[in-house]
């Protein structure tokens, strides 16, 4: 029962009148005894005010005697003072017919709700049911305080609802648990309700309320909330005040948010607190730093939230020369023994950097949470020791340590950063065991982990049970297609999700690389225009990923207007225009680009120069490859990897330098891997230098036996040189092996749907207009002087069975359905999976030509535009 501001709540119990039922006034409402409530005017002049509450309800008196009930009542608030609810209760339930004080049981609920004893709690509710007490004041408020205490808010709002008064402090309860769980808008549901019942606030109520605004971002209704509270004339209060420090600063209004720190006469600890906490919130970790020594220069006293505060600023930005400054002050101050404190000290170190110091810290607590135990692991994962992050976890579950949520996302995390499968399916199980699975956290980070080890079909399995799926669920499984190679169902499940719930931001960055990978560019474009109708451009990942669409689309020109109109560009701006230039053939445009970034004070990083080397490589510039390797050394420090020495090897290798590249790579300081004696064998390939290649095969084959891919490049230049019974026996080898070769595929989009075609396939219902055209096509080429170069037929056969066989190449399929499906004029774009052949590329140039169309081929190589005739790689690939 809700009580409005100019009436007085009066609940009392009166006899019964058997004679006049009609008559009695008592009212029972789930077990409680309720009656009308008057005007304070209509009793005024009666001495029933007040004394009423405490009148008891019953049919017949008990035989106990005052003295009796006194004692028994002095014994339980005994027991309660002594945290004794087993007696307390004891003694209740033989008394429970006794009339005892209201102050008696107001003690034992109170200890139920600090002992957090539902069951007791419950029945010393129906204990005070049977004995028909009124429920109402002091009561009713430890009847609510007991429910929300012990975690059963549902009930304690029933009762609440009934027994509501004037009195602020349970309207306060009320809104600080609701906001504890995180319904905030029931929390100032409540607070209206008590300004629109005229129901008097404390300072305690706006800092409440406050921080509700604060978690959902409403910045118009904290305002609101301000100006009331200053023609309340709470504005002089530290309380209130700091709690709008700390409001401002949450919804990112850090001038305000200074601007009341300013005007702030007499500050206290708090405010100093909430400054540089409010400051590392919002990105400004060295202000927060500032404020903090500006406290010691002050002389204010610290506590432990001050260094706390202070060592998160410090793990923000890495600062760990001053992080290591508050740890000796917080020992000289005593704080080195709080849990609080080493909690934070630990991830502070683990955060700058510096693990060694974390573990010291983390050995030397005396007592570990499982805070502790998280913090750790997730140091070793963000120093790339993953493996240590899932012993550490063993370790945790072996002393008895029971982990929450976070530990769980994080081994998970740890699983997924190594590529542990196993290890990941291990702490699966034991989330089912300890029915932690139902969790929507845990469910998002288990299909991350999933994902990220490869294995889509148990990450989707876990999405399609899913009861609850939120934004970060469909992101996580769009991202974890594109990045395993299966653009088709990224798409798919994207249309799928904006059926449900609306993409973001991050969505847009999951699903554009899908459209990239399938270079399915009007799907892109699609994309495109959803991005600029949100206002999603601003944001860096999106934007860069429109340009690596473009890129990767074969549109160099709108990718490079995108990378242009990019506010501020990062490094991974640059390095993806640098990449797709290298990818188009555009070397000298590629180091341009390169050159353009230094300029702005954008140093590269160790990714940024493997796309300048790539781009080298695939535009012949061999001096300015070894230029920028020597860069990457001398001038940036940076010591080169196997992917730089791999580019380096390409390089010389497609310039026909075969011998120094394999001199080269004897030479390096680290062991070469397969990437860099395949790179050497693509060379051989190119250059016809079979011998070196049967030399360098061996030592690939050696490191990487099961990869079929270099099985099939020794057989090809074996093909290429006619060399068949090599290949019989390489094939044989394959087959022995149970390997299998990858078959050719292209696919190009057609008014958005993407179609695939494999090399040898007939199944495509145009089939034969396809083979008609093509046909065709090599009849013209005939007339003009050309001939097939049969070479590129990988099969021991005659010349017109070879020319059969290079008329299967999914490229010309591609191409081929590209000249009778899409209008005239209109550019073909394929993409291949494998390497483009000479014969195909010949064919590509011509079709241009005869069917006065651009064409955009990209294979796994890099990217062709035929166009009159001629090709932009201008025969280098």
């Amino acid at each position: 029962m809700l009580i409005t501001a100019n009436t007085t709540p009066i609940f009392w119990v009166s006899l019964p009148n058997h004679n006049n039922p009609k008559e009695n006034c008592v009212m029972s409402q789930n077990g409680f005894i309720f009656c009308k409530t008057f005007s304070t005017t209509t009793l005024s002049s009666t001495n029933w005010y007040g004394s009423c509450t405490t009148t008891r309800a019953s049919a017949s008196l008990t035989k106990t005697t005052i003295h009796e009930v006194a004692d028994v009542d002095a014994k339980i608030c005994k027991f309660c003072e002594a945290s004794n609810l087993k007696n307390a209760m004891k003694l209740l339930s033989v008394s429970q017919k006794s009339e005892l004080e209201t102050n008696t049981y107001c003690s034992v609920l109170q200890l139920c709700a600090e002992l957090k004893s539902l069951e007791d709690g419950k029945m010393v509710r129906s204990i005070i049911c049977s004995n028909g007490l009124v429920v109402d004041g002091v009561l009713g408020s430890k009847l609510v305080f007991m429910y929300v205490k012990c975690g059963d808010l549902r009930e304690g709002r029933r009762v609440f609802d009934k027994v509501a008064n004037e009195k602020v402090f349970l309207w306060n309860l009320m809104i600080n648990e609701y906001s504890k769980i995180g319904d905030f808008g029931e929390s100032i549901c409540l607070f209206m309700k008590m300004q629109e019942l005229g129901i008097e606030v404390n300072s305690h109520t706006f800092s409440s309320v406050l921080k509700c605004f604060a978690a959902l971002g409403n910045i118009e209704g904290g305002q609101q909330v301000h100006g009331y509270l200053l023609r309340l004339g709470f504005g002089c209060y530290n309380t209130v005040v700091n709690s709008l420090i700390a409001f401002y600063f949450k919804c990112g209004r850090v001038e305000s948010a200074q601007k009341l720190f300013d005007e702030l006469g007499d500050r206290d600890v708090i405010s100093w607190n909430s400054m540089i906490s409010g400051y590392a919130l919002n990105g400004l970790a060295k202000r927060g730093i500032e404020f903090f020594k500006e406290m010691l220069c002050l002389g204010v006293d610290v506590d432990l939230v001050t260094i706390v505060n202070v060592l998160v600023a410090c793990a923000s930005i890495g600062t760990l020369f001053v992080g290591r400054a508050v740890h000796a002050f917080a020992i000289k101050s005593c704080f080195d023994g709080e849990l609080m404190f080493n909690n934070t000290l630990l991830d502070m170190y683990s955060k700058c950097g510096d693990l060694e110091a974390a573990t010291r810290v983390f050995e030397k607590m005396g007592k570990r949470s499982v805070v502790s135990w998280t913090s750790m692991m997730a140091g070793f994962v963000r120093e790339g020791l993953s493996d240590g992050a899932i012993r550490l976890f063993s370790e945790m579950e072996r002393k008895g340590v029971n982990p929450d949520l976070f530990t769980i996302t994080s081994v998970l995390h740890a699983c997924a950063c190594n590529g542990s499968l196993e290890s990941g399916r291990d702490v699966h199980t034991y989330i089912k065991e300890k029915k932690m699975d139902s969790s929507l956290f845990v469910s998002n980070a288990l299909m991350d982990m999933y994902a990220k080890c490869g294995s889509m079909e148990d990450a989707y399995s876990i999405f399609s049970q899913m009861q609850v799926k939120d934004i970060i669920s469909w992101n996580t499984m769009i991202g974890g297609y594109s990045k395993n190679c299966l653009p088709n169902e990224a798409l798919n499940l994207f249309v799928e999700m904006q059926r449900v719930i609306k993409p973001n931001s991050i969505t847009m960055a999951c699903i554009l690389p899908a459209c990239a990978s399938l270079a399915a560019l009007e799907r892109g474009r699609e994309i495109h225009g959803y991005v600029l109708r949100n206002g999603f451009f601003s944001d860096h990942y999106v934007s860069n990923a429109l340009v690596d669409m473009y890129v990767k689309c074969g549109v160099l020109v709108l990718a490079r207007l995108l990378f242009d109109m990019t506010p501020s560009k990062d490094l991974i701006s640059w390095t993806v225009m640098i990449a797709g230039y290298g990818m188009h053939g555009f070397g000298s445009e590629a180091i341009a680009t390169f050159n353009a970034m230094r300029n702005e004070g954008v140093e590269p990083d160790e990714v940024t120069f493997i796309s300048i080397l790539y781009a080298c490589s695939h535009s012949g510039l061999l001096s300015e490859g070894w230029r920028f390797f020597h860069i990457m050394r001398n001038e940036c420090n940076f010591e080169p990897k196997l992917e730089h020495y791999a580019c380096m090897v390409d390089l010389l290798a497609r310039v026909g330098k075969l011998s120094k590249a394999y001199k080269f790579i004897e030479t390096m300081p680290i062991k070469p891997d397969a990437t860099i004696w395949g790179a050497l064998l693509c060379g051989c390939r190119i250059h016809h230098d079979v011998k070196l290649a049967e030399k360098v095969s061996e030592r690939v084959f050696e490191l990487e036996p099961e990869n079929t891919g270099y099985y099939v490049l020794l057989a090809n230049i074996y093909a290429e040189a006619e060399k068949w019974e090599k290949v019989k026996i390489l094939r044989e080898k394959i087959g022995r092996r149970g390997l299998k070769k990858n078959p050719g595929c292209s696919w190009i989009e057609i008014r958005g749907k993407v179609y695939v075609f494999v090399a040898g396939n007939s199944s495509h219902p145009q089939t034969k207009k396809i083979e008609s055209l093509l046909k065709r096509l090599r009849m013209e080429m005939r007339e003009e002087g050309y001939f097939p170069k049969t070479r590129y037929a990988l099969i021991n056969a005659d010349d017109m069975e070879k020319e059969v066989a290079l008329c299967g190449h999914s490229e010309k399929l591609a191409m081929a359905f590209g000249i009778l499906s899409l209008p005239y004029g209109k550019t073909i774009r394929v993409t291949k999976n494998l390497r483009v052949c000479g014969d195909c590329h010949e064919m590509a140039k011509f079709m241009s030509r005869s069917a006065s169309r651009e064409i955009v081929l990209r294979d796994s190589n890099r990217f062709h535009h035929f166009k009159d005739g001629n090709c932009s790689c201008r025969g280098f690939w």
